[in-house]
């Protein structure tokens, strides 16, 4: 029996199936990269030169995973050509600063032209809205797999609901409980329900909602509803395991809880589970307590359900 923590070989085949797929799109399989005389590796140091200020050799290679001996023999070459100068830091006379020449930025030109026309045409053959569910999807694997840029370019926002969110909100839930704890359709379906209801039902007056989005991306979301005229309920919690750890959770939260205070509520109340450890400690850091438990048999799972209360 495989462990959850394993990788399956099934999995394995779809990234590398993907690699092949992606690399025979942006023709990566050319002899030279775009048709010119560079290879993939010595166009990426050019785009780098052309792009950041004050690199090093060292920097360069560093962030672009290059082998030390590898990339100095690429330099030297590039040097030899009028491509590249070296100069010393003026604030620390041990360290070269790289810099393409005139003739290295009019060499880069035509390579970034041509890759900007190759996927201006990958993308012409897409709607609008493919488009842009390919550049979420790709913001997403950059964050899946832990690229620092990609949390700089897209910042987190808290905004109201919006068509699609309903869905969206309802698919990743269900999906999500029943690989992290086994919840079967029937959680799908209360997670529908209410989000039906709070839209059926919505006065701005007495509940609120907050998106978490990154880009284009819902990265997570908290919902306000009334318990009664003074006791407002907090309702699905959830962040996306690729934003999990950076304190979304503790902020969607802290956004409700505000919420609730700016409608006069008196109280705030929450529904939980014993198994959601990270949610139980976001509400019991935020201030709530544990009023009730009783144990019950819901989702396909035996559970012990918990009411949490906050005075406002």
């Amino acid at each position: 029996m495989m462990h959850a923590d394993e990788v399956d070989a099934a999995t394995v085949a779809a990234v590398r199936a993907f690699g092949r797929f992606y690399t025979r799109q942006i023709g990566l399989l050319e002899e030279g990269l775009h048709r010119s005389a560079f290879s993939l590796t010595e166009a990426r140091v050019l785009y780098e030169l052309a792009h950041r200020d004050g690199l090093t050799a060292s920097v360069l290679g560093r962030d672009l995973g290059l082998d030390a001996g590898y990339l100095s023999r690429l330099l030297k070459r590039f040097e030899e050509r009028g491509l590249v100068t070296r100069r010393i830091a003026a604030a620390d006379g041990r360290r070269q600063v790289l810099a393409l020449t005139p003739e290295g930025q009019a060499a880069f030109a035509p390579l970034d032209a041509a890759s900007r026309a190759e996927v201006e045409a990958l993308l012409a053959r897409l709607p609008a809205t493919g488009r842009t569910a390919l550049a979420d999807a790709m913001a997403r694997v950059r964050r899946l797999l832990g690229d620092p840029s990609e949390g700089l370019e897209a910042v987190v926002t808290l905004r109201d609901l919006r068509p699609g969110d309903i869905g969206r909100i309802t698919h990743r839930q269900g999906v999500l409980y029943a690989r992290d704890y086994g919840f079967d359709l029937t959680f799908e379906a209360l997670v529908a329900e209410i989000l039906a209801g709070f839209v059926r039902d919505f006065d701005p007056g007495r509940a609120g909602a907050w998106i978490a989005e990154q880009g284009a991306e819902v990265m997570g979301s908290v919902f306000l509803v009334p318990a009664s005229e003074n006791v407002g309920k907090l309702r699905l919690l959830y962040v996306e395991p690729a934003a999990r750890g950076q304190g979304l959770g503790r902020r969607l939260t802290a956004s409700c809880i505000e919420g609730a205070r700016a409608r006069g509520y008196r109280q705030l109340t929450l529904w939980t589970n014993d198994v959601l450890g990270a949610a139980r400690r976001i509400y019991a850091e935020a201030g709530f307590r544990l009023v009730e438990s009783a144990p019950h048999r819901s989702f396909g799972q035996d559970l012990i359900g918990e009411t949490w209360m906050l005075d406002l």
